[in-house]
């Protein structure tokens, strides 16, 4: 639905921008209008360059960065009309303040009335027009599904009369809700499962992660029996670090912990479990503060990465630059970079975590570490998005497997990217073999729980103290 998605935020960023635009030139004629009566042709021909520029250019752009640091383009196919309507009244409040103090105060008027009416007036332009416009998309997009040419790829766990029930109820509605059932998967094979009636069987539930990428699964509703307890946290282990909606049944909600918020689906009430951590507007300004920031240190520290880099490679033979495979959001692989701190071919004999006297760093190599300098190519990374600046500290597949096999939870760390620095890193440090990665993993794990923007600030700061007092290892 990949195609979809990009066609769905073009859709709601093309209605923003004619909406802005028509807003600023429907405000510009209240204005020309407020002295003497104007006719419109009138108007339209005692234009000027400067106004033009802003009608057809400058202000939409400008409503379109706010629109997009308020999240209103993520997830178009999952939106809520009541919702959006309250982010396009926050956002529209928030850009009129800005131009506001930008082009209002210019006029030559002492009437402080005039600038609170204008004000007034363009906020509740700007309003009606965005929503109008959003609405037509929203519109839009729900008759796409009422069609069936969107939907999303939907896997049923269970196969009880309840999961029977749920479906059978999400099928029978008028209002097509974009459930695309690929199919389903036992939960216990020695039980009734009616299921294998109405969807083809994909698997049991020890298969669900090749399931999920096989059939490209986006949703999946548990609906298991409540004495399942230990089956239950084992289909949440498998779906809660990956990139899938997870809805459960009620009487199952007592079982579990965590965010929930409940989702009516015309008679089957489902609860949804693990939403996203951050608000969209958050999240939107935690990358944006990872692309300036990394940029900005990349640039200042340029004269010590050159010669962070010129003393690697002549503290000792091997590459200036060590690369390793990491585990990222969602479970996905991606490529790290560091300057290397270890003589070559440290580890010949498999995969060894580092100590705080591990013989394999170079002398060059425990400066580096002691104040961090090594992780410096790092901001790469998050510039690519790979990254973050804060998240739990990226691991190796093989050390996950390890760890998951008695802390199944380990892999809810990948809900999120990880990052340079985290909540475990400075309140634990460096894991120096697998037991103290669980003890770090219960530091990230707050972290997850309580992620926002102030506690990602509190942790920076917290960092450049360790850096400032070379407490890294």
């Amino acid at each position: 639905m990949k195609r979809e998605i990009k066609f769905g935020i073009f859709a709601y960023a093309l209605a923003d921008f004619l909406s802005s635009s028509l807003g600023w030139l429907l405000f510009l004629y209240y204005r020309k209008n407020a002295g003497e009566p104007i006719e419109f042709t009138a108007f339209f021909e005692g234009l000027s360059l400067k106004d033009l520029w802003l009608i057809l250019l400058l202000i939409p752009f400008f409503w379109l960065v706010i629109h997009l640091f308020s999240g209103a383009y993520f997830n178009p196919y999952r939106k809520s009309r009541f919702i959006e309507i309250y982010r396009t009244l926050i956002s529209s409040i928030i850009g009129t303040i800005f131009l506001y103090f930008i082009f209002f105060l210019n006029d030559n008027s002492a009437d402080n009335a005039y600038y609170y009416k204008s004000f007034f007036v363009y906020l509740l332009i700007q309003f009606l027009c965005t929503s109008l416009g959003r609405i037509i998309v929203m519109r839009g997009i729900k008759n796409e599904i009422n069609k069936g040419r969107f939907g999303y790829n939907t896997l049923m766990i269970g196969g009880n009369q309840q999961a029977v029930n749920i479906y059978q109820d999400i099928l029978d509605n008028e209002v097509k809700l974009g459930y695309t059932f690929k199919g389903f998967v036992y939960a216990d094979d020695s039980a009734n499962n009616g299921m294998s009636h109405y969807l083809p069987r994909l698997g049991s539930i020890d298969q669900l992660e090749e399931i999920i990428d096989k059939h490209q699964i986006e949703e999946a509703i548990i609906a298991i029996d409540t004495s399942e307890h230990n089956r239950l946290q084992m289909i949440l282990a498998q779906l809660s670090h990956r990139q899938v909606i997870i809805k459960i049944t009620p009487d199952l909600y007592d079982i579990i912990s965590g965010s929930v918020r409940t989702s009516n689906v015309f008679g089957a009430v489902l609860i949804e479990i693990y939403p996203e951590l951050m608000p969209d507007w958050q999240r939107v300004i935690k990358r944006a503060i990872d692309i300036f920031v990394s940029s900005l240190v990349l640039v200042l520290l340029s004269p010590l990465y050159l010669i962070a880099a010129l003393k690697v490679k002549w503290s000792s033979p091997g590459p200036v630059f060590y690369k390793q495979q990491r585990i990222g959001l969602y479970g996905k692989p991606f490529w790290i970079y560091k300057f290397r701190s270890m003589v070559l071919n440290a580890e010949d004999n498999g995969p060894a975590l580092s100590s705080e006297h591990d013989p394999r760093i170079t002398r060059w190599g425990k400066v580096m570490r002691k104040w961090r300098i090594d992780e410096i190519p790092q901001f790469f990374n998050i510039i690519r998005g790979d990254m973050s600046l804060v998240g739990p500290c990226p691991e190796r597949k093989y050390y996950i497997d390890i760890i998951s096999q008695t802390n199944p939870h380990y892999k809810f760390l990948h809900k999120v990217k990880p990052g340079l620095s985290s909540w475990g890193m400075v309140k634990f440090g460096y894991a120096q073999n697998t037991q103290e990665m669980i003890e770090r993993m219960k530091y990230d794990l707050l972290y997850i729980k309580n992620c926002s923007l102030v506690l990602d600030f509190k942790i920076m700061i917290y960092t450049i103290l360790v850096i400032l007092q070379g407490r890294g290892k």
